[in-house]
């Protein structure tokens, strides 16, 4: 078990959405948010320059939406964990996503405590997908 706090940078096109999400995870010691973006050039760019453990990314932002952002990270910096969230909760979107090489996937209506049990579950390299999706998701092979 690692001592140091998961660093995380949180992507939301929505400022209240991001001022949440970094209240919610700075208030657990065992989370730190190192960059709060605003599209998804931004998050990149702070990808390259943080190498965070974990990115959380919303997919339905413009002008470059999640399932981009998450292909370019995982090509240039496959070491970032990324973690999807959306307000869809079709399992579609998180098998595209999966496909896309994230490591998870949570709706925006995922209980905090299912949040942060995701969180912390692809920290330690699993896969977690929030049980809202998983309810109507075919077996991933």
């Amino acid at each position: 078990m690692k001592n140091a706090p998961i660093r995380i940078i949180l992507v939301d096109d929505h400022k209240k959405v991001r001022d949440s999400w970094n209240i919610f995870l700075e208030n657990d010691p065992r989370f730190r948010v190192v960059s709060i973006c605003a599209n998804g050039q931004e998050a990149i760019e702070m990808a390259q320059e943080l190498v965070p453990d974990i990115m959380l990314i919303d997919l339905n932002m413009r002008p470059m939406n999640g399932f981009t952002v998450t292909e370019r990270i995982v090509r240039i910096i496959p070491s970032i964990k990324i973690i999807g969230i959306s307000v869809y909760s079709q399992p579609k979107y998180a098998v595209k996503l999966m496909e896309l090489g994230a490591r998870g996937f949570l709706t925006k209506t995922s209980s905090l405590e299912e949040i942060k049990h995701g969180i912390m579950e692809v920290d330690k390299g699993e896969f977690y997908i929030c049980e809202e999706i998983k309810r109507h998701m075919p077996p991933l092979d």
